[in-house]
């Protein structure tokens, strides 16, 4: 047993080649492989998406990086405007009616990745978390554009809201509600960004675009 090994062996659960061969790897992953699977299984914990898109990544990810953009390829959020703490802004989840919704961009430029932190009804606690990276395809797929990946955690005041004191009415459903069909509408608005950038990039547009209002992000 080599040093590696022997600093593993006491750790329960591991199955690596040195312990468990060839065959029983193989047959166990084979277990793992089912042609239908529940719901809860795929979607109850995480949700993820990714799509491939023919646009530089460079731009894709220079437009998602400019929060305003996220009223032009989401479904529902709209009328971002500065909220009075730099850096975060609140606009409208029209999903629900009269419901606010804060947001902050945290973006890194060198790896690529565009993380909305995001909540309803209050600022103070930015909880639901969109995280996206942005992969050249040509690294993975060998071909121009970009693969974009979308990511969300379930976070558990997604099955509880922390402060229903502040909804605009009591009868106002929850996002968490919302849940399971988190994938469903993700999916409608990850190709409603595919459609964006691939129209102006294909038709030499800039990919992004000019706040709609004077107050810029």
């Amino acid at each position: 047993m080599n040093e590696e090994s022997s600093r593993l062996a006491d750790i329960p659960g591991l199955l690596r080649i040195e312990n468990a061969g060839k065959e029983e790897l193989t047959a166990h992953c084979m277990e793992l492989t089912h042609a239908v699977y529940p719901h809860h299984q795929v979607y109850g914990q995480y949700c993820t998406l990714h799509e491939y898109v023919d646009c530089p990544p460079e731009a894709a990810y220079d437009y998602l990086r400019q929060g305003h953009h996220l009223e032009e390829w989401t479904c529902s959020l709209r009328d971002f405007a500065p909220s009075g703490t730099p850096g975060r802004w609140v606009g409208l989840d029209r999903l629900e009616d009269d419901t606010s919704i804060y947001c902050e961009v945290v973006a890194n430029p060198d790896a690529m990745t565009v993380d909305y932190h995001c909540s309803w009804d209050q600022g103070e606690k930015l909880w639901m978390i969109y995280l996206m990276r942005v992969v050249p395809a040509q690294l993975v797929l060998d071909r121009p554009g970009s693969v974009i990946t979308w990511t969300n955690c379930r976070h558990p005041y997604y099955d509880a809201n922390p402060h229903p004191e502040r909804a605009p009415r009591p009868d106002r459903p929850w996002v968490g509600d919302y849940w399971d069909l988190f994938y469903a509408g993700h999916t409608v608005e990850m190709h409603n960004l595919k459609a964006i950038l691939e129209h102006r990039h294909r038709n030499g547009l800039p990919v992004s675009a000019a706040p709609s209002r004077a107050v810029a992000r």
